[in-house]
């Protein structure tokens, strides 16, 4: 082979070469290219999905502040706090719409502060959370309310200029936009039931994506949510410590308060007075106008005790006309006439229908002559009774007195009773319960007294009635009290129902156990020993213990009915003390509502109807009739 064709055969090579380098080449590049191509793709995504999992965390933070129990003001502070932070925005805020006497207007819902905020205020005479903000028919923002849709805007000046009911220098606006990046404004409605406003954020960039909107869109609608659970807890919240007919607190509240008020005016030596306050005739009220008429008598009370208190005060409705109001760090003399000015405006208050009404009113003073709690209840009560014993429509300053109460009558009584074993007890658990109510009493804690009575009227009602639950004494009580009440019984006669209530039933000890378990019919002799127990009761047990005598006719008597058909004299109508009366229907209701050994317990409404049946044969009209209003009070 020659030399040329060597170099041709070479040069063929070569070129073969050559293209294979540059096929090479360009494979290499299109990799190359490629691989930059998926690098910025893979940041693109890994972008996304940065913002998508910010997102959701952003609207699981949303989600834990909607179910959590803080104000509605805080959890939007921090829901907007948020947007705030973690999506670059400058600033963000929700206006609401409010009405006042000058008419509609939208001013800050939330209000947090920052630079941008900052810059802002200096633009205004007000500072921005005073700012009452016009939002008119043909404005932009009015726009965004009337079609639920959101708007973006990037000529900030303008919507500024149209919501601000003041005007603005060019050079204050000037001067804020050169101080602030803020290029566009986003505005999303936000309407709910409960709530009408927007939510506004100013963004550093001039434009945004379909993303970002659609993301706060999302972000609106949570709010709203946000808001309908806020408020629908702060309406539960609010209805668990409060009446509703008066929307003053309710007892459970009044109670609570109470027991704080004591702790701290004992923790500083400062003393605090409670007001008992009665409306005076509401039985009479309620029965020539109706109840309707009573209760707008009830509203007026509370619309003057509302007016007359200060923020810090705690104004209660405890029953159906009585009213509490404690009155923080104020002594005796401050509070008789903080009651004095209650009680002339409730004078001067006319109520329609109705006309003018008064009130009784008792004044007590913690520290200054208790620093027992329910003593102070107990001595402010009886100062309100004495106001309406001796003419009404007048306020009366506790007085304490050295006289024995109920309380101390009844633990003596039952001391008495289990130390001459009365009752059916193994000595040994009779000495423990003279012991535990020896040591209350000498502890001069009403409130632990009257538990401690509760419990052993409940043990001892156990040893003739196996399946009598716990509590129901105390329960007994407060429905006697909350009818005697409603016939405006003196605080004597309270009393002696209180100590009644505890003894009334003592004479079962001394049946025996195979009469009050029986299923079947009773004989005439059995039910000749069932006749015999409150005579047994008050002449066995109960009359060699002096300080109880007065009540001995009320026990007595209590098996006695309205038409004359009850034992153990057949008396009728009015000749039966309306205590004894007060104990057989609330006697009947527990034990109709409670298991026999002969038949099932019954609904509370079937027992209610059943005492209803029984009206002006077994219990007056009046008396059903108060009884089943007790009811209705102390469920509410």
């Amino acid at each position: 082979m020659g030399l040329f064709d060597w170099i041709k055969i070479s040069s063929e090579a070569l070129k073969q070469v050559e293209d294979k380098m540059y096929q090479q080449k360009n494979d290499f590049i299109e990799v190359y290219q490629r691989n930059i191509a998926l690098e910025k793709e893979i940041a693109q995504r890994t972008e996304e999905l940065r913002k998508a999992n910010q997102t959701l965390l952003t609207l699981e933070h949303v989600w834990d502040m909607m179910n959590s129990s803080r104000p509605l003001s805080s959890v939007l502070e921090t829901i907007v706090s948020s947007l705030h932070g973690e999506f670059g925005y400058l600033y963000s805020c929700i206006l609401q719409k409010q009405l006042d006497t000058q008419g509609v207007f939208y001013a800050f819902k939330t209000y947090l502060q920052n630079t941008f905020s900052n810059e802002l205020e200096k633009c205004i005479p007000n500072n921005l959370f005073e700012t009452r903000f016009n939002i008119n028919e043909g404005s932009y923002l009015y726009d965004v309310l009337k079609n639920k849709e959101i708007k973006y805007f990037n000529n900030l000046r303008e919507v500024l200029t149209q919501i601000l009911p003041f005007e603005v220098s060019e050079e204050k606006i000037n001067e804020f936009k050169s101080k602030n990046p803020a290029k566009s404004l986003i505005v999303l409605p936000i309407v709910s039931k409960e709530f009408t406003g927007l939510l506004m954020v100013f963004s550093p960039r001039e434009d945004t994506k379909d993303s970002e909107l659609n993301f706060l869109n999302l972000f609106a609608r949570q709010i709203e949510l946000a808001i309908t659970i806020a408020n629908l807890f702060e309406t539960v919240k609010k209805q668990a410590v409060t009446d509703p007919l008066t929307e003053l607190f309710n007892r459970r509240f009044y109670e609570d308060a109470l027991s704080r008020e004591a702790v701290r005016a004992l923790r500083l030596n400062q003393p605090f007075t409670l007001i008992s306050l009665d409306l005076d005739k509401l039985k009479h009220i309620n029965d020539t106008l109706g109840h309707s008429a009573g209760d707008a008598a009830i509203k007026a009370v509370a619309k003057v005790i509302n007016k007359n208190s200060r923020s810090v005060d705690v104004p209660s409705r405890v029953g159906g006309e009585e009213f509490t109001i404690i009155l923080p760090g104020v002594d005796s003399q401050g509070g008789l006439i903080a009651a004095e000015r209650i009680r002339s405006s409730l004078e001067n208050e006319y109520v329609e229908g109705v006309g003018h009404i008064t009130a009784s009113i008792g004044v007590a003073t913690f520290i200054e002559m208790t620093t027992d709690v329910d003593e102070l209840v107990e001595i402010a009560d009886k100062a309100m009774y004495f106001a309406k014993q001796n003419g009404r429509n007048q306020v009366k300053l506790a007085e304490v007195q050295d006289s024995v109460s109920w309380q101390d009558i009844a633990i003596d009584a039952f001391v008495q009773i289990l130390d001459q074993h009365k009752i059916p007890f193994g000595r040994k658990t009779a000495d423990e319960l003279i012991k535990k109510l020896q040591s209350k009493q000498e502890t001069n804690n009403g409130i632990l007294a009257k538990e401690l009575l509760f419990d052993v009227v409940d043990t001892i009602s156990k040893t003739y009635t196996p399946y009598y639950e716990s509590g129901t004494t105390k329960q007994k009580i407060e429905l006697a009290y909350a009818i005697a009440k409603r016939f405006e019984l003196s605080k004597n006669d309270m009393d002696k129902l209180k100590l009644a209530m505890l003894l009334y039933d003592i004479g079962n000890v001394l049946i025996p156990n195979d009469v009050l378990s029986k299923k079947t019919p009773l004989t005439k002799e059995e039910k000749e020993v069932i006749t015999k127990h409150p005579i047994i009761g008050a002449q066995e047990i109960l009359k060699p213990i002096s300080h109880v005598s007065s009540i001995i006719p009320i026990i007595v008597h209590h098996h006695e009915n309205w038409d004359g058909s009850g034992y153990p004299d057949k008396r009728k109508g009015d000749d039966i003390p309306l205590i004894s009366q007060i104990i057989l229907i609330v006697d009947s209701y527990y034990a109709m509502i409670s298991d026999r050994p002969y038949r099932k317990a019954y609904s509370k409404e079937e027992a209610i109807a059943e005492i209803e049946s029984l009206a002006g044969k077994k219990y007056s009209e009046e008396l059903v009739r108060e009884f089943k209003n007790a009811i209705k009070e102390i469920e509410a």
